[in-house]
This record gives structure tokens, sequence and C-alpha cells, in this order.
């Protein structure tokens, strides 16, 4: 675990230093790689570049009434929104006690970050403080040939609540390169964390990424990511339940088409009594592209009355698309309720024949079906303004990869 002491430059020299002895997993070579072969990828050999402006450039998720992170200095007594570097310099002990404690500190894509991220977002929340505005977080990859390195950390404590949209984009269609961004997610006893995460980058880039959270005593959170973009790489997504009564409900989607690839590790790990998780995954493949969802439900001994269910459903688009659906259970209590479920189908021609029979043409009747599957991931959100952003972001979606 990095010491609570070190400034910036110190923990980037650190990192630095350990880049050699981890050196990124080969194809097939570690359980986890098996579907994403990175190639000739040298991830080392591209020079970190600093996120460029969000100047016009189409954004994924656009809140209305957010705020953005602030260059200003900002007291701990009450909440932070501001940038990582500037939030080590004015509050090192706090930002100390939770960077890097979150993920595993000595994975090569942590490691990596940890070393060379330009571009990080810190959001505070003391006890019993509720943040009334969302805070939305924008970085683009806007320099082709290099990579982007970016770094969240949101922390809330006892009671706080907070809603965090954080979302990556690409500069340009012609941009490209890679990015690896490392989150971070606390959120403290009874506390109330909502974080939509979102990359919406162009065909040409790596993406790999480290998201972790921790959910302490009665805790909720309620995670949504996003997967539109991308050449290739791979996102770890994982979530522990670490107090009693703690909850977590996770929801994503992804569209792929041409020859793109995605691939997301999940995990629940369930770590004391009475916690409840419920995660849910949909993606639409077009073209040749591929995916690939692995799902693990961990329940560790002693975590008696643990709930928690997954699934992933794909639909394919093309006969020349494919996906790998695998979930997986470990329990080590006696006393749970673990469920889990995996698809992977075409549209079913009948569905296509009722439709058009009714007199709708066979584009039409087609994106009805593709709506209808992932319209289903919208009823886990009550009406409001994230139902409505991440429909927006579907419908946007689905028109690029259905042409």
């Amino acid at each position: 675990m990095p010491s609570q002491t070190l400034t910036m430059d110190a923990r980037r020299q650190a990192a630095a230093a350990r880049m050699s002895s981890v050196p990124l997993p080969e194809f097939k070579g570690k359980a986890g790689w098996e579907f994403t072969p990175l190639g000739k990828l040298d991830l080392d050999a591209l020079p970190a570049a600093p996120s460029a402006p969000a100047d016009g450039v189409e954004l994924l998720l656009d809140p209305e009434g957010a705020v953005t992170p602030s260059s200003e200095v900002a007291v701990s007594e009450g909440p932070l929104v501001m940038s990582l570097a500037d939030a080590i310099e004015q509050h090192p002990e706090l930002v100390g006690a939770h960077l890097g404690t979150v993920v595993d500190s000595e994975s090569a894509l942590v490691v990596r970050n940890d070393a060379q991220w330009t571009d990080g977002t810190f959001v505070y929340v003391p006890r019993n403080v509720q943040l009334d505005a969302p805070v939305v977080v924008t970085n683009v990859h806007g320099q082709s040939g290099t990579a982007l390195y970016t770094r969240t950390l949101v922390v809330l404590e006892e009671g706080a609540e907070a809603e965090v949209w954080d979302q990556t984009l690409s500069g340009s269609d012609e941009t490209d390169g890679l990015v690896n961004g490392v989150v971070e997610l606390v959120v403290g006893p009874n506390a109330r964390l909502r974080y939509v995460g979102g990359q919406d980058l162009n065909a040409r880039t790596w993406v790999f990424g480290t998201q972790r959270a921790i959910v302490e005593r009665d805790g909720h959170l309620d995670w949504v990511t996003l997967g539109f973009g991308g050449k290739d790489g791979k996102v770890f997504l994982e979530t522990k339940l670490a107090g009693p009564g703690a909850h977590a409900a996770v929801t994503g989607a992804y569209a792929t088409m041409g020859r793109q690839h995605v691939d997301f590790d999940t995990l629940q790990e369930h770590a004391a009594v009475g916690t409840t998780s419920d995660l849910a995954f949909r993606g639409i493949l077009e073209g040749r592209s591929t995916a690939v969802w692995r799902g693990m439900i961990q329940v560790d001994k002693g975590a008696q009355q643990t709930d928690a269910f997954q699934e992933c459903r794909n639909l394919l688009l093309s006969k020349k698309a494919h996906a790998d659906a695998i979930p997986g259970l470990e329990i080590l209590a006696d006393d749970v309720r673990c469920t889990h479920a995996a698809a992977i189908a075409q549209i079913d021609p009948e569905q296509l024949f009722y439709l058009k029979s009714h007199g709708l043409p066979q584009a039409g009747a087609h994106r009805l079906v593709v709506e209808g599957f992932l319209g289903a991931l919208l009823e886990r959100f009550a009406e409001g303004p994230v139902r409505e952003a991440v429909s927006v972001a579907l419908d946007r979606r689905l028109a690029e990869v259905l042409g």
C-alpha cells in the first residue's frame, strides 16, 4: 500500500522504478487475458500526453447543472471537487489516506498509470453532506501516437451523497494511441454514490481500465458504465461490499462494430454479512466485432445472508460478430443466494416477421428489436436525468452501429 506521506513526484518515481518488474500480461499467459491479444502493442513506448480541450468534441455525458473540477484553493471542511494534482498539494494527508488503496497498486496497468497520469480528479464529500449538483469530469485523448493516463478518486464519508459523471473521448476519428484510466471509489457507511462512467473513443484507440469500489456498512453504490468505442483493450470493474448491509447495482452497456473488441472483467466481492449486489450488462455487436464479459461473484468466508445476481446478454447483429459471456461463482459461505445468467443470440427471425407483418419495413423492424433489447437496461433506472442521459447515449450509438 502506498505511503500516505509520499509526494506526487515520489509516487511517480517509485512507480516508474517498478514498471520494468511488472510487465504487461501476455496473451493467454495469465488468467483473464485469454481473449484479448495485445499483439505488437508496446504500451510503454507511447509517451504520455495530457488531456486536450473538449471544445468542439461531442460529449457522451452532459448532465444539466453539473459542476466541474476547480483549480481554486479549497478547504477540507467542505466538499472538494478539484484536480487530483492540486488536491495532493493542498490536502496531502486526505488524498494519501485513499489514493492507491482501493485498486491493486502492483498490477501492470495501475503501476503505469501511477507513474504517468497527467489528468486526475478528486471528489471528497464530508460526513452527512450532500452535493446538490452532479460532478462531470471530461478527458479527451487529442494527440495521436500518445497515451492518456487518467485518474479519478471519489471519497464519500459517512452519510454523504454525491453523483459523479466521468467520460473519456477522442479528439477526432483519426487520433490513435491508448487510454489507461484508473478509478477508485470509496463509499463510506450509509453513504450513497451514483457513478456514471463512459468512454466513446474512436476505433483507433486501445482502451485499458482499472476501476474498483469499496462500499462500507449500509452504503449504496449505483454504478453505470458505457463502453462504446475503442479498438481493443481490457477493463477491470470490481466492487467490494466491505460492510454489513452494503449494496451495489452495476449496469453496463456496450455497442461494437467493424473490428472492435471489448473485454470487461467484473467482480462482485461480498466480504460482510447481509450484503447485496445486482449486475447487468447488455451488448450489441455488428460487423466482425467481438466482446468478452467475464463476471465473478465472490462470497468471502463468513459473509452470510449474501444476495447476489449477475447477467450478461449479447445480441449479434452480424453472423461474423462474436461474443463470450463467462459467469462464475466462488462461495465460501453457506447461507447465500447467488444466481447468474448469460445469453448470446442473433435477432429472432420470427420477431422480424411479426413486426413486418404489421407494416414495419425491414430496417424499422430490425431497429425496433435492438432498441427493445437495450431498452431493458433503462428499466433499472428511475425516471430522471440518468435514465434520460443513458437513453440518449444509447440512441446515438445505435444510430452509428446500424448506420
